[in-house]
């Protein structure tokens, strides 16, 4: 293909290849850390001939493994919230995402959960409206109908998988894809871009089938079985566009191997678009020069290949920010102690070093993140690693995290996308020779060594430029930008935008993209300007400063309030005796509104039928659980995945388990109805506190039974009691928690309690089964009589408004994901102190911990326990719990005596208390202590003795929010106040 330039391409592909050799992926030119950089944009090295390679596509969002499972609820509940995050994210001139990958689901869990199988066996017909990935897209598509859509595969349902095993498995593998790609085509009128035939994170790509598919894909001719459900003209236009999809391989991971294979395989080097490869910056570096497998894909993308053609290249599947940039802001991983504000590993400026880094080292022009909305429950497996948070679609909360502000920095100063096919679309191009990178390593991104860090993109026409600039280190770094064989026109003054943390004082997000200054050329034409530490900014000679798209905020996050609705499960009710309910019959939904017609308009659909069947706030861990009709014509919940579908290659491998429900729910009673219709047997289980994990037996307490009536109540999986009822085709089961009791139910018999030594306190519902497919009905979780059912509000340990005095660790980079938000502070040192506000009538101090932490416990500067002892317990529990206060607004301070404390987080107590509350024991402790005289006992110890007696009284005579467990804390305080009075010295 032509370039514009004064040489042939083969000159070209060889000056490219020179040029990258001596310099555009080694650093600048030698220079102190004082001294600026120095970076050319030259208009000759914008290759507006290369159309595939250079071409910056942007941003990408990977849909899968139930990540997008909450989004449809949004959808149903809050639609303004979900449409205004479409349009956030896909939406305007210069769209933030580009690209939904969708990675098709086998019901098996393939990383944080299962996303359904669009055909569980070969006859069913495909639906791809179960996967929400596709229907994403099709919203999606409204607001930006040039969204690129692509697929693949990681597990295979079973009935292709038992095929692919005896070697024989292609046409199946094709039915699949083909079928389900049809079916997304005659829903929502769009034809998927992209498919890659592949397994994902192959270490050795299957390049004898991706040959094989693309074959099959170009001579296919067949569109009119009826299973497709295409009318004639949908047929033929169906058959010019599946036509077209291209094909991309292969989202390797550990491995780069179809780089080399594609270099010395001219038929696959034309069968293949894009090259996409996971979790590193790095090209290949083995071998010469010369050789396929030095920088393999970096002579991909410039066309340094015998065709001479340029190739896509993708990071294929990245990660999002780890954690809230809120609260990360907070730690203490800097120099001295500092904070590394946006920045240090696995931040929001680690990101953006990502993406330049991946270009500089290997050419790369597409990020995609796994997630970028993080739409499924806390606590299953790389929790907190998303751009968005979209968890309470009871709420309507979604938050935005800064780093979308960061990844604007890239996109929303120039055109994105993919060129067409005439090369006039003008995306822009991404410039080599003004790119570089030494921030340290391949995946994790380490900018804290001061080293340049940039990305240059143009305008193929060469009238405008933008160069991002990333500084994730404690030293202020100056640019020198200089411009030449550039048509900048009259007025070459350029914008510098910049994005950092606040500074002392400010609003957290006072410095998040917003125009830092205009600059303009000096005497021999270079711009200089130094920026900040801890930051990154776009250069651009592009005129953004009055643009209303640009100088939008982002949506602020609304309250996350909890789930507690009416029996009807859709409406908010905090007055009635019922958290939750689901019949799964949904007549209280509306109908909901779907993008169609490749984006061209919208259309209403019922609740059901809009979603696939998909129940309402389930997100699934394993199987397929979807609601279908009982022999009695009436909506139940099924879980599918039977004997015939269960043997597939799961990356995490469980027996089938859904959740659904509020991390901070506390005492409830749960109940469903379970039936067992597969006459090969059956089993169902009912969880309670559910706060981690991924198995049904992630539940803190369960009830499980099978047909033949032996029931086996467990504690995290582990069997406490068990026993038998009358065989039945079904039961009613039911866990009830309150405090550290546990109850379980058969057919509304107590069957056995269990008192939990140390209990876990709070966390969702979940359900489970064994391969056989089994009904549920009538899901109800109701509030306990005489307890707080939930606490109202989680405060991460990093939260602006908790301080810190003494001696604290308070890290983020390379955090836990079953620590909330991947952030913890710890301390060892006597005397170390933190401090919480809260509303409420209790608080739990969240943390996994070894039990040795002994803690002094104030609240509102009233001393109220002394050498309080902490339990040792997992992540997401609690360590610590007060209860007892009078609901209102509290200020406590947590002082460390002895051990080692880790805190985590910290919720809020509910005063929302229902029945009837017995305040007999405090009647007796208040009897029990009599009528010391002050004057007999030491100050220290009257203070403490005084505070316990004046609030029990208080709680005698009537005190809103007292629930049975702040009883028996207040009683237990009174006494052990009495017992420690410190009599005078006569």
């Amino acid at each position: 293909m032509g370039m514009e330039r004064r040489f042939g391409w083969a000159s070209f592909a060889a000056a490219t290849t020179m040029a990258l050799a001596a310099g555009v992926t080694a650093a600048p030119a030698a220079h102190s850390a004082d001294d600026p950089v120095q970076i050319v944009v030259d208009g000759n090295d914008v290759r507006a001939g290369n159309v595939n390679g250079l071409t910056y596509k942007g941003l990408g969002l990977l849909s899968c493994n139930s990540t997008s499972n909450l989004l449809m609820d949004y959808k149903a509940e809050h639609p303004d919230r979900y449409w205004q995050l479409v349009r956030v994210l896909f939406g305007g001139r210069n769209p933030l995402i580009n690209h939904v990958k969708i990675e098709m689901g086998s019901d098996t869990n393939t990383s944080t959960g299962s996303d359904p199988a669009t055909m569980r066996t070969a006859e069913e017909l495909a639906d791809a409206s179960r996967s929400p990935g596709f229907q994403l897209a099709a919203d999606a598509k409204t607001v930006n109908p040039k969204l690129k859509v692509s697929i693949l595969r990681w597990v295979m349902p079973q009935w292709v998988q038992t095929e692919w095993n005896k070697g024989t498995g292609t046409d199946e593998m094709y039915k699949w894809y083909k079928e389900t790609i049809l079916d997304a085509y005659q829903k929502y009128g769009y034809m998927v871009d992209y498919v890659d035939p592949d397994t994902n994170e192959t270490t050795k790509p299957d390049i004898s089938f991706i040959k094989w598919y693309k074959n099959a894909l170009t001579n296919d001719t067949e569109f009119a079985d009826p299973r497709y459900g295409l009318t004639p003209r949908q047929q033929r236009a169906a058959a010019t566009a599946y036509h077209d999809i291209k094909i991309v391989a292969s989202d390797e991971n550990t491995t780069k191997n179809i780089g080399p294979a594609m270099l010395t395989d001219t038929e696959l080097f034309g069968m293949v678009d894009a090259v996409g490869y996971h979790y590193t910056t790095e090209d290949r570096l083995d071998g010469a020069p010369d050789s396929a497998t030095y920088r393999p894909y970096t002579k991909l993308a410039t066309g340094d290949s015998a065709e001479g053609e340029d190739k896509e290249v993708w990071y294929s599947e990245g990660v999002g920010s780890f954690g809230w940039t809120d609260y990360r802001v907070n730690n203490t991983e800097g120099p001295g102690g500092a904070s590394t504000g946006i920045g240090g590993v696995q931040s929001a400026l680690d990101l953006a070093n990502r993406s330049v880094k991946s270009y500089a080292n290997s050419k790369r022009t597409h990020y995609i993140f796994q997630p970028a909305i993080g739409a499924f429950y806390e606590g299953a497996q790389y929790s907190h690693k998303e751009l968005v948070s979209a968890r309470d679609p009871w709420s309507g909360s979604i938050h935005y995290d800064a780093a979308v502000y960061v990844m604007q920095h890239f996109t929303q100063f120039a055109r994105t996308g993919w060129e067409n096919d005439t090369n006039t679309a003008g995306v822009w191009r991404t410039v080599p020779e003004a790119s570089y990178s030494g921030a340290g390593g391949t995946e994790n991104v380490d900018g804290s060594n001061g080293a340049p860090s940039y990305m240059t993109l143009a305008d193929p026409k060469k009238r405008d430029f933008s160069t991002i600039a990333v500084n994730d280190s404690d030293r202020a770094r100056s640019y020198r930008i200089k411009a030449e064989n550039m048509d900048l026109g009259t007025d070459p003054a350029m914008e510098v935008w910049e994005t950092r943390a606040a500074d002392p004082g400010e609003a957290y997000d006072a410095n998040f993209k917003h125009l830092a200054a205009e600059i303009r050329p000096d005497a021999d034409g270079s711009y200089t300007y130094t920026v900040k530490p801890r930051s990154i900014v776009t250069f651009t000679t592009l005129d953004r400063s009055h643009d209303k798209a640009t100088n939008q905020r982002l949506p602020r996050t609304a309250a996350r309030t909890v789930l507690d609705t009416d029996a009807t499960g859709k409406r908010h009710d905090t007055r009635d005796g019922v958290l939750y309910a689901d019949d799964f019959g949904y007549e209280e939904e509306g109908r909901v509104q779907v993008g169609t017609d490749n984006g061209a308009r919208t259309v209403t659909q019922p609740y059901l039928a809009s979603r696939g069947n998909q129940p309402r706030y389930l997100v699934d861990q394993t199987g397929a659980w979807e609601v279908g009709e009982d022999a009695d014509g009436d909506n139940v919940l099924y879980q599918y995945l039977d004997q015939s579908m269960k043997d597939t290659g799961a990356w995490n491998r469980n027996t089938p388990n859904t959740t659904v429900g509020d991390f901070r729910w506390e005492n409830y009673k749960a109940s469903v109805d379970v039936s067992f219709p597969d006459p090969q047997g059956g089993l169902a289980t009912l969880g309670v506190r559910q706060q981690k994990g991924m198995a049904a037996t992630d539940a803190a307490y369960g009830i499980g039974i099978g047909p033949s009536g032996k029931w086996t109540f467990s504690r995290y999986g582990t069997a406490i009691r068990t026993g038998t009822v009358a065989a039945s085709d079904s039961y009613r089961l039911a866990v009830e928690a309150r405090g550290a009791t546990v109850t379980a139910y058969v057919d509304g018999q107590a069957v056995t309690t269990y008192q939990d030594p140390t209990p876990a306190t709070e966390g969702r519902v979940k359900l489970g089964t064994d391969f056989h497919r089994t009904a549920f009905d009538n899901l109800k979780v109701e509030k306990v009589a005489g307890y707080t059912p939930y606490a109202t509000a989680l405060t991460d340990n990093m939260d602006g408004s908790v301080g810190y005095d003494g001696t604290w660790s308070r890290n983020a980079s390379l955090g836990d994901a079953m620590n909330w938000y991947r952030s913890t502070s710890t301390a060892t040192t006597a005397g170390a102190t933190v401090t919480v506000p809260f509303r409420g009538t209790g608080i739990d101090v969240i943390g996994g911990n070894d039990g040795s932490a002994v803690l002094d416990v104030s609240v509102d500067g009233r001393p109220v326990v002394r050498d309080a002892r902490t339990a040792a317990t997992d992540k997401r529990q609690a360590t610590y719990s007060l209860r007892g206060l009078p609901d209102g607004r509290h200020t406590v301070t947590f002082t460390l005596k002895s051990g080692k404390i880790v805190l985590d987080g910290f919720t809020a107590i509910s005063g929302d208390v229902d029945g009837r509350v017995d305040t007999t024991p405090l009647r007796a402790a208040l009897e029990a202590v009599g009528s010391p005289d002050r004057a007999d006992y030491t100050a220290d110890s009257w203070a403490l003795f005084a505070t316990a007696r004046s609030a029990t009284r208080a709680a005698v005579s009537g005190q809103r929010g007292l629930d049975t467990l702040g009883v028996e804390q207040l009683a237990g305080r009174l006494g052990a106040a009495y017992a420690g009075l410190v009599r005078e010295e006569a």
